[in-house]
């Protein structure tokens, strides 16, 4: 909104007009969204604890955990209304992709929020079926996906680029849908399964959406994505704000969030933050890419396979328990110690995956 009216009053004030580039705005939006979700915060904590919408331990996990027992959860909602509010000011909201990556981003937000207040109510862990969560994800996902597939100008959009390899491409054609919903509904899941540790998901959720941001802008200027030889996305600088944004509320929410904790995400962020980076990604077409900056995220949801289908075929665990960061529990790590190792080696993954754009 801020975006159309500076426009306009730039003909008056012309220093206003330095609002039209979208590295300002992006920088605003990560500022406004930081100081929205610290300004929201005590009151949804407030909010929530009045209300009783506390987290539910699992007797089986990790004894540590049951101190944590009563601590607010949904606190994403934190991060999805300082997010929608400054993406909303700051974005140019004539650009579709906007509304596509707020539409799956809130989509997911939904289906979390149910799964919460089902956890809530019932006072256990389980939440929605696990049959009822994956077809919703999925359900969203399609429709996202489609939507990319129909407004397809040409082959370029459901092909998929490999790190590194610069004349190394694989063409989709429809098989791009499942491809997409694969992405999208796997980042929501290992976002939420990493989600168990104070603070564990959300820095790194904050690091690869700012690095997501800096590739956002350079696809989306043809100068840029010539000179490191990315494909050129008319329109997708413009989720450079998303990004930034969901970077500004997750610092925000951090605030609260980090060891200990005041407040848990829930599955409402988990979620929804999983599925934003996703199709932030699969727009700017670097799916790959993303999937190598989300490693730890990635493993923990692979950790959760090998566990179970360890489990079901020889009787046996790998690990002590899953998802992984449970494991390191188990061993005696403490968790402010496997939480900043996990965001270390998150940050290591983010710079060795922007140093390929260089080296294709």
């Amino acid at each position: 909104m801020l975006y159309w009216l500076f426009n306009y009053l730039a003909s008056f004030y012309p220093v206003l007009a330095n609002f039209h580039h979208v590295t300002l705005r992006a920088i605003c939006a990560a500022i406004t969204a930081f100081l929205l979700a610290v300004f929201f915060g005590d009151s949804v904590i407030a909010i929530l604890k009045n209300y009783q919408f506390s987290q539910v331990i699992r007797a089986e996990g990790p004894q540590s955990h049951q101190k944590k027992q009563g601590t607010p959860t949904m606190g994403g909602a934190i991060i999805l209304l300082s997010l929608l509010l400054s993406v909303l000011l700051w974005s140019n909201l004539a650009n579709v992709y906007v509304w596509l990556v707020l539409f799956t981003t809130y989509g997911f937000a939904i289906i979390g929020a149910i799964d919460d207040l089902m956890k809530i109510k019932y006072k256990n862990t389980r939440g929605l079926s696990a049959k009822k969560k994956f077809f919703s994800q999925v359900l969203v996902a399609v429709i996202t996906s489609s939507y990319l597939v129909m407004s397809a100008t040409s082959k370029v959009d459901m092909t998929l680029f490999f790190p590194l390899f610069k004349d190394t491409f694989l063409y989709l054609g429809y098989f791009y849908i499942p491809f997409v919903i694969c992405v999208i509904v796997g980042a929501s899941n290992a976002v939420n399964l990493t989600d168990g540790l104070d603070g564990l998901a959300t820095l790194p959720t904050v690091m690869i959406s700012a690095a997501l941001a800096l590739i956002a802008y350079l696809v989306g200027h043809y100068y840029f994505a010539s000179h490191i030889s990315v494909t050129y996305i008319v329109g997708a600088s413009e989720l450079s704000i998303f990004c930034s944004a969901i970077v500004g509320s997750g610092l925000g929410f951090l605030w609260f969030n980090a060891y200990p904790a005041q407040i848990f995400m829930g599955d409402v962020g988990s979620l929804s933050l999983g599925a934003a980076m996703a199709i932030v990604a699969v727009i700017i077409k670097q799916e790959l890419l993303f999937m190598l900056m989300s490693a730890v995220f990635v493993a923990e949801t692979v950790s959760v396979i090998l566990q179970v289908g360890s489990y079901k075929l020889t009787g046996k665990r790998i690990f002590k328990m899953a998802p992984l960061h449970h494991h390191f529990e188990l061993k005696g790590w403490a968790e402010p110690k496997i939480i900043v190792r996990f965001w270390i080696i998150t940050l290591m993954l983010v710079l060795v995956s922007l140093a390929t754009l260089k080296l294709r």
